[in-house]
């Protein structure tokens, strides 16, 4: 036992000494931490960001292409001089150059339903993100509440610890005195160990429920964190007050779950008319420009056109030949680069027309497959709203039962309140054993600890009721 109190001893002290320089957070500041740093958040934020370089990919598509290409090549073989028209073996080198643009005109307005849907798509994201916000900040507040809830248990045991101790001082002496049997002392005794396990267990407990919230947080520091403890004694319950189908009706206009089905609903129907376009025949316009150049040489004489120039050349009809080992000509020099460049450009514009005449039905299945995803969407954005009220009529009923169940704890510990003292009276007088005072003191813990999770569970439904009706989780209060 005296290693139990010891052991309670040392955990409380580093408690308390930690607590000296420890960040003390608001409920609002977890909050306000959590939307800036959470992990969820951050990554549903990237989602909508991808979503709005998709709508710039559908602006994109409305505008002109325009692309430029350059290609330089080397041939060595048996082939006619470009000047004297002899075939030699030579190295020759040919280049081309060349602009291309061209432009969507018509494409049965697919474009301008992938430009609508690209919209939508972004306005689905935030919609998203904006649900996972929500989510995680609720989580938020459970979190801290288990902080508080585990925080009020130790007191609660602690102040119980207390009451014991004096108990067994108390015992002690009516033992020395003779007014009491020993085996009094060690049932206490046994009761006192007990406690302090469930005190080490508590503070546990406290450490645990704060890396959670820490970790939703995504804060790094678990050590040097904790939480500020309001004063909870009465929840307050307003939220009661309103009819549950005007609850419904809020939530059905402000929840992103319905608006994230409905904007569902609306991306099937542009993927449906996306899919139609493809029936139509689709315009396009087109403008190229292209040149080219050719000589005989090798790498060398094409970085310097007036370098010295050699070959091997077979003269036909001879057998005549002549060495030279860079391989460039002799007989004479092609036209320079950019006069070739002039004369050999041109430019061809024009429109063309594509007209989907059978295509392995693709096209009438995409149609058909759009249009069933259609009413998929329909029946899925209906089964969402029947899912939002019956939730909302459940965590009414809940926070109701709540209510009721923690109004009835904290009754029923009143009554223990009263009994114990009329226990430790008739034990005090050595008209009751240690044995049925422990069991009244046992019936007051259990009191005790009813009526604690029973106000945190009523306090948390009644913010879950609080986001159904409407509150932004940002401005949730204790």
């Amino acid at each position: 036992m005296k290693k139990l109190i010891i052991c309670s001893i040392v955990l409380l002290s580093f408690a308390f000494a930690k607590a000296q320089s420890t960040k003390i957070w608001t409920l609002q500041e977890c909050v306000q931490y959590a939307i800036e740093n959470n992990i969820d958040i951050k990554q549903a934020d990237l989602n909508t960001e991808v979503a709005k370089l998709d709508k710039k990919d559908a602006l994109g598509s409305f505008l002109p292409s325009l692309n430029a290409s350059a290609s330089n090549s080397w041939n060595t073989g048996l082939t006619q001089n470009i000047t004297t028209g002899v075939l030699q073996t030579q190295t020759t080198r040919n280049s081309s150059y060349g602009i291309t643009s061209g432009v969507t005109l018509f494409d049965g307005w697919a474009n301008v339903y992938r430009l609508q849907r690209a919209k939508m798509s972004v306005l689905a994201r935030e919609y998203n993100s904006e649900l996972i916000e929500d989510n995680t900040l609720l989580n938020v507040a459970n979190s801290y509440l288990n902080v508080l809830f585990n925080k009020e248990n130790l007191k609660r045991l602690e102040t119980q610890h207390i009451l014991t101790k004096a108990q067994i001082d108390r015992t002690s002496q009516l033992v020395e005195a003779g007014s009491l049997p020993r085996g009094d002392l060690l049932e206490i005794a046994a009761t006192y160990a007990n406690e302090e396990q469930q005190i080490i267990s508590a503070i546990n407990n406290i450490v645990n429920s704060r890396i959670a919230l820490a970790q939703i947080l995504n804060l790094d520091d678990f050590t040097n964190f904790d939480v500020q403890d309001p004063n909870l004694t009465d929840p307050n319950g307003f939220v009661l007050d309103k009819a549950v189908t005007d609850i419904y009706e809020n939530a059905r206009s402000k929840r992103f779950e319905v608006k994230i089905a409905e904007q569902n609903t609306l991306l099937a129907e542009q993927d449906y008319k996306i899919a139609k376009a493809a029936v139509l025949p689709r315009l396009s316009a087109f403008f190229n420009y292209n040149t080219r150049e050719s000589g005989q040489g090798n790498f060398n004489s094409f970085l310097d056109p007036n370098a010295p120039t050699r070959q091997i050349g077979i003269v036909e009809g001879t057998n005549q030949s002549v060495v030279a080992p860079n391989f460039t000509s002799t007989v004479g020099n092609p036209d320079p680069f950019f006069d070739q460049l002039s004369r050999n450009d041109g430019i061809s514009y024009g429109l063309s027309l594509s007209v989907p005449i059978f295509n392995g039905w693709s096209v009438s299945n995409n149609i058909a497959r759009s249009k069933i995803n259609v009413e998929s969407n329909k029946l899925t954005e209906d089964q969402t709203k029947l899912t939002l009220k019956r939730n909302i009529y459940q965590a009414y009923n809940d926070a109701k039962g709540s209510k009721a169940a923690y109004e009835s704890a904290s009754s029923a510990l009143e009554a223990r309140e009263q009994a114990f003292e009329y226990a430790r009276e008739r034990y005090n007088v050595g008209l009751m054993n240690a044995f049925d005072f422990n069991q009244a003191q046992t019936a007051l813990t259990n009191a005790q600890s009813s009526l604690l999770s029973n106000k945190y569970d009523y306090i948390f439904k009644l913010k879950v009721l609080e986001l159904f009706n409407g509150i932004a989780p940002e401005e949730l209060k204790l």
